[in-house]
């Protein structure tokens, strides 16, 4: 993983003075670095207007009492995309865009969760070959159906692992 981020490091630069020179020879220098300027200003407005919708959203849930997940999970790509903005280059813009539009962002929560999913598995906070059952936070209990129970699992982060999924309460 170290040695793919490196690489991206060193290749993202090469990569963003090729497009711009592309852009550049199509386009003109100075369209070209007008249009890099106002994509960052662009950038900075809406990284702005998000953050305060995205603040506000933080506290009308906590005001209600309901759990802030997914106001929580678009901070750090708020976060990220502001950054990719104001980084001069159209590739940056284009990732840093996806991250911080509100019809796009949803889409990179669930992509961004995806992948700590198959990072977690991989340090292997979670077995391989075992069956997560998101559901009720139960703590350190036994789980539905008491320990008895055929093809129960151990509780693990207030969702049950292994055996199978737990009755739908109704």
């Amino acid at each position: 993983m170290g040695l793919v981020v490196v690489a991206l490091l060193l290749l993202l630069p090469v990569l963003e003075i090729f497009v711009i020179i592309s852009v550049g020879s199509a386009i003109g220098a100075w369209p070209t670095f007008a249009l890099i300027v106002a994509i960052s200003l662009i950038g900075a407005w809406l990284v702005r207007r998000e953050g305060r919708r995205a603040w506000s959203a933080l506290r009308e849930a906590v005001a209600t009492g309901r759990p802030p997940e997914r106001e929580l999970a678009d901070t750090p790509f708020l976060m990220l995309g502001g950054v990719l903005l104001l980084i001069p280059g159209f590739i940056t813009d284009v990732v840093g865009l996806v991250l911080v539009l509100p019809f796009t962002r949803p889409l990179a929560r669930r992509l961004g969760h995806a992948y700590l999913d198959r990072r977690a598995r991989r340090l292997g906070d979670i077995p391989a070959g075992v069956t997560v059952y998101p559901g009720t936070v139960i703590g350190d209990e036994d789980p539905p159906g008491g320990p008895d129970r055929p093809g129960s699992g151990p509780v693990i982060r207030g969702e049950i692992i292994g055996g199978e999924p737990p009755e739908p309460r109704g």
